[in-house]
This record gives structure tokens, sequence and C-alpha cells, in this order.
């Protein structure tokens, strides 16, 4: 069925925003002069914009919602209850036409040259086997099943079949260490582990059945083991993993059971899947997202903001997209989720800059020409290191079907974006940027793109809809051309159910809700509402709305306002570095900060104290970011480290990264820190000098 030839002529491609809001005004009455007053309506008459997203996009279920939002609080807000769903439900509901219409599904390339395609039917029926084999094995709804897969295409079949039984997804991508996984899969004891046997990254095979061999050992809820075989080299008879199985003796049934498979009806809130994103102490935060929320907030972003039509419909007939990620990111997911409206989804699995030995960030563009590819999609760090090797694109074929680049992770750079636009124009296209910032927290994007309005260097073109974001100075209150906290003072249907196991919401509400009165800014459209609908939303990013005067659409992401690690896009707990590096018996103390910030290039200093007589010495050093490699990922090794006195600390003993990370960014030390309510203030002179010397060399 992948005849090319009916991918030569390039659709209309009308703003998807625009048909929605022809759609609107057509079905609704509803006409808007500019976008502000259409995103203010979609924040303010919250019932009326998601019952029209409802009916915009046919979503389907047996049963009817009796509202759209019952509950106007955050967190608890309950969304369309009564309305059935299923996130496969609403993948598989393209096969037919989109077969019919020769379209692919799933295109996958990896380093090794290897390129498979997988048709509709046969997502179908891989889906199909693999869900009544996690049936045969006792997965319930609700049940837990846990993923250690690289970005191929048995991760999405594994994925959609665990959602079509009611199952909750977790994966986490190979490259993490055994610790690393296992402190989010321990959090929710699954019941299935679905492995894989080792990967293939930067020209090199790792093994990684000793990894899995570890992870079964710790999980004691795990009853059943399935086992990929991406190497090749799989020999189950000489595997210690109790009763394993293949994953591929799974999926190859084709019988009348499998062809009858239908994904169930599941409540509108029914999880579907935990994700993780690291506050700066304790555990990972493992985050449930709902089905309903997930799959109606998505189609509403890919499609009317990042312009992600249907592969098989008239104006965006072709349609082929493209994000790279690991596993270990939400746009995994959000890749997935093209899916959801009939896209032909392109992947690749390994290193998208080549090998150590032979660097080549043109793999991915030469990719992107062959699969003819409409939409690419990366982190801001991939973009920024093509600019500087020097890519030319020209020479990586024919690219003449990109329209679009999509980005997010961490602030893209003016220049960089720049530099993107010139590369497109020197070959005939006149380049759309789609520069989103969201998160894995609610699955989603607060800001983003929007066909039809201006494009900025380094600036996102605006508030998404059903986003009531904006940004608040120290007092609270919203203001435009200033940076400010970014808040969001309405609840999205994506927002998370809860934390796994969090008993009273007391994570989830310290991670987002604590840092306002409740009510404060809760009122739609504006203004205070009552205690019981709880707080805003606090993001954790500093955002600017508007230009320095406050004109306009356009948003900016001036990067974290609190201490996370945003690593090239991949968020990490402090804390889960800190335990890493203060296992070695050298380290007493530890304290890492993460200057990423706007058209900055991330720099990560590791500070030691170190035992009395040790020197922080080559060999020390690589000893700490082995552990770290080990623990972690080798995305988390620091820049420098550096070997101190003292780590600065609160009274109450909390590390002071925060105000270090100011210092280091220019933020005058008076304005950073309360020297009254800390345990050492004298310390702090060596970390005002290194801020000095930093500063001086940006």
């Amino acid at each position: 069925m992948n005849n090319v030839n009916h991918l030569s002529a390039p659709a209309p491609h009308l703003p998807q925003i625009r048909l929605y809001q022809n759609w609107l005004r057509d079905e609704r009455g509803l006409s808007f002069a500019t976008y502000n007053d259409l995103w203010r309506w979609s924040v303010t008459e919250l019932d009326a914009f998601w019952q029209s997203i409802w009916d915009y996009f046919d979503f389907q279920s047996p049963t009817s919602h009796t509202a759209v939002l019952a509950n106007n609080v955050m967190p608890g807000a309950k969304w369309f209850p009564g309305a059935q769903t299923n996130y496969a439900h609403q993948v598989l509901r393209h096969v037919q036409p989109a077969h019919e219409a020769g379209f692919l599904a799933v295109i996958s390339h990896n380093e090794k040259g290897l390129r498979r395609e997988m048709s509709w039917p046969e997502l179908r029926r891989q889906v199909a086997a693999m869900a009544l084999h996690l049936q045969a094995q006792g997965v319930q709804p609700g049940d837990r099943v846990a993923a250690y897969l690289p970005n191929i295409p048995e991760a999405m079949v594994a994925f959609l079949a665990t959602a079509s039984v009611g199952g909750v997804w977790s994966i986490c991508a190979p490259d993490m260490g055994t610790n690393a996984v296992l402190d989010r899969f321990k959090q929710i004891e699954p019941k299935v582990l679905i492995a894989v046997d080792g990967v293939s990254y930067g020209g090199r095979d790792f093994d990684r059945m000793g990894v899995v061999q570890e992870l079964r050992d710790a999980l004691p809820s795990v009853q059943h083991v399935i086992v990929h075989n991406n190497l090749g080299t799989l020999d189950l008879t000489n595997c210690d993993v109790g009763s394993s199985v293949q994953m591929s003796a799974i999926i190859a049934r084709d019988d009348a059971e499998v062809q009858a498979f239908e994904p169930m009806w599941l409540p509108f809130d029914h999880p579907l899947w935990i994700v993780y994103s690291s506050g700066t102490t304790g555990l990972p935060k493992p985050i449930v997202h709902g089905h309903g929320g997930t799959v109606i907030v998505a189609l509403a972003n890919k499609i009317l903001h990042n312009d992600i039509g249907c592969s098989y419909h008239t104006n965006s007939w072709g349609e082929r997209f493209h994000w790279y990620s690991s596993t270990g990111w939400v746009m995994w997911n959000a890749q997935v989720a093209g899916l959801l409206n009939g896209v032909t989804c392109v992947i690749y699995d390994g290193n998208p800059g080549g090998s150590k030995e032979h660097p080549d960030w043109g793999i991915l563009w030469r990719m992107a020409a062959q699969e003819k590819v409409t939409f690419f999609g990366a982190g801001a760090a991939y973009f920024a290191n093509c600019h500087k090797a020097g890519l030319d694109i020209s020479r990586c074929g024919d690219l003449s079907r990109v329209r679009a680049l999509g980005t997010t992770g961490s602030p893209l750079s003016a220049d960089t974006q720049t530099w993107g636009v010139e590369q497109f124009k020197a070959i005939g296209t006149d380049i759309w940027w789609c520069n989103i910032s969201g998160g894995t927290d609610f699955a989603g994007a607060f800001v983003g793109g929007h066909r039809e309005l201006p494009q900025e260097p380094g600036v996102m073109q605006c508030r998404e809809l059903g986003c009531a974001v904006e940004a608040w100075n120290e007092a609270g209150e919203p203001v435009l051309g200033e940076v400010g906290e970014l808040v969001c003072t309405q609840p999205i249907p994506s927002m998370p159910l809860y934390f796994w196991n969090d008993k009273d919401n007391a994570r989830y509400l310290a991670s987002y809700f604590e840092m306002y009165p409740a009510g404060h800014g809760r009122q739609p459209g504006g203004g205070d509402g009552p205690a019981s609908m709880g707080g805003v939303w606090r993001h954790g990013d500093w955002l600017r709305i508007g230009d320095a005067q406050g004109q306009g659409e356009g948003c900016v992401i001036f990067g974290r306002s609190d201490a996370t690690i945003n690593r090239y896009g991949l968020r990490m707990g402090t804390s889960e570095l800190y335990s890493a590096v203060e296992a070695l018996p050298e380290v007493m103390d530890s304290m890492v900060v993460d200057l990423e910030y706007l058209g900055k290039e991330s720099y990560m200093p590791l500070f030691v104290v170190l035992r009395p007589g040790t020197t922080l010495d080559d060999a020390l050093k690589a000893k700490l970011n082995n552990a770290i490699k080990v623990a972690l990922s080798p995305r988390f090794i620091p820049n420098d480290i550096f070997q101190v006195a003292e780590i600065p600390r609160t009274l109450s003993g909390k590390k002071q990264e925060l105000p270090i990370k100011k210092l280091m960014l220019g933020q005058p030390l008076e304005k950073v820190v309360n020297k009254d309510a800390m345990a050492n203030p004298g310390c702090l002179d060596w970390y005002v000098d290194l801020a000095k010397r930093h500063l001086a060399k940006a």
C-alpha cells in the first residue's frame, strides 16, 4: 500500500486552526476578531470551548457525558463524567480509512540502517495479539505494565495493547541506569515487565539483559516478563530472567480472536499511563494521566497548534510526522499521539549525532528526505548542535516536503531559529517554526505555535487554547511584558489525575499548588474565586507574555524558576544525582545547579565537599562522572566539577540550589539569598567569585 506517487502533490494545508475557527463560525455562530479574543473565550467559557473540541474532533463514547467540567477545582477537576473512551480506540478508528488511502501507520529507522514499515492493519493486529496475551496473564484494568524499551515500533504496540485492556502503562529508556529505573518502577508495583535485550547507540551495542535481571529481582510485584529481541542475539534458554517470553512470538498471533478484538470502553478519567517528573527532593514523581483528558488535549494541541493534520485528509494529504525522542522523554508520548489523528509517524532509534568517532548531524535530515517527512521535530539542543556543526541541509537530500520544524525541551535561541529559516530559504521553503513549551507534568503544551501569527526568532507565538496561562509577579499579579512565574489559573483535561500512591495528594499539592493562596486568581476570566476552587497551577518556569512593552501574543520562556535540572529537554530531580554522587566514600556533600536559560547553552556545574585528605584529581572526576552515568544517564554528566569547602545551606539544612543558580545567572547576592536564614553564610564568598568568573566567560 506504500505508493509514494500519491505523496508527490503537496496538500493545500490551510491552517488547522483556521479550519476550526471556520467551524466555530458555521456551527456555533462564534467569530473572533483576534487570536487573543479566541484565546480569552477558550479560558473563560471552559464548558463551551471543551465541548467544541469534543464535537469538532468527533470524540466517540458509547455513553453520554452529564457535564463538561463538573467541578472547577484544582486539583480534582472532573471532566466529562459519564463518558467512556480508550486511547487505543481513538488510534484504531483510523485503520480502515488510512489503509484504503494507501498510508502507513509507522516507519522506523535505526542507526544500523534498518528501515521498517508497519501498515495500519498490521498495527491493529499486533496490538490485538499483545492485548490478548496481557489479558491471558491476568492483567486487569488498573494493573501496571512497565516497559524498558527504546524508541521502536514494539514500544508503540505494547503501549496501545496495555491501554486497550485498561492497564496502566509506564516506560523508561534503556539508557537509564538500574537505580534510576527502579526509583520509578518500584513506586508503581508493575504486574508485567516488558524489556529489551539491548540497544545500539553512537555506533555501539549495549547488552541490557543484566539490567533486566536486576529489575526483575528488585520488583517482586512482577509476575510476567516479556523480552524483545532488539539486538538479534537473545537466547532465552541461557537467560536467567524467569518465565520470559519473546515479544515476537506474542505479536505473531493471527486468528479469529485477534481479528475480533476491540479495545474496552473505559471511564473518561481511567488511568492511562504513569510518567515521571522529578522535583528537587525525594523520589521521582509518578504522575498519572487519564485516557480521555490525554486524548482530547493531544488532539487540540497537535492539530490546532502544531498544525499536524490527518494523513488521509485532503487538506493534509500525505502528512508525515517525526519528532526525535527517547522513550525517557514525554515527546515520545507526543510522537505516539500522531496516531490519534491518523498520521504516519516516522521514528528513529539511536544517536541523532552519529558516534564520537564519526559525528554526523545529517542523519535525521537524510531520513526526513527519504521518508518525505512534513513535520520535523526535535529538542532545542538538537537544532543548536546542527547549527554549531555547520550543517548544510541542502546536502541531506530533498527536504522540500518539510514545511514545519517543531522544538521544545529548552528555550530555542534566536540565532538557531534564524539558522533554520535561512537553511530552508536556501532550498526554496518558507519554513514555519512551531516552538512549544509544556511538560511531562500535564502531557501537553502551555505555549506554542499558530500558523497565522507573526514569527519572531526565539519567541513562541502564543498561549494555547484552553490554557489559562499568565505570568505573575512577586505580588501574585498578572503582568505583560515582564518576566514572571508561569501559572495556569484554570484546569485543563490532561492535568494529572493524581500522583501514584500519594496520600491525600500531598506531593501533588506541594508540586504545583502551594505557592499561592487557594482561590487567588481562580475566577474564569480573571479575579479571585472562593478558596474551595483550590490554587493556581505554578509550573516552575520563568515566562514573559508579549514583547518588552507587553504587546503581541508572543511568549518567551526564560528557563526554570526552581532547582530542577533540565538537561537537553530531560528533567531530573537533583536528589537523584545526589544519591549517586554521595554514595561514593570520597564525597561528604554535594550540590548541582543547571544554568539552562534562554539563549544560553546548558551549563551544569557540580560542587563536592570531599573527605579530609582527599583531592579532586582526574581519577576522582572520572569516578564521579561514571557514578552519574551508571545511576542516571550520560546526559546528566556535569560540565565542570568543583571541590568546595562547604555547600550553602539554610538554617533548616536545605541546600541553596536556587540562590546559587540565580547568582551564577548574574543576579546580585543580596537579591537571591537571605544570609540570616543561612546556616553557613560565610561560604558564599567563594560562590560569588565563581559567578563573576563564569559571567566573564559567558
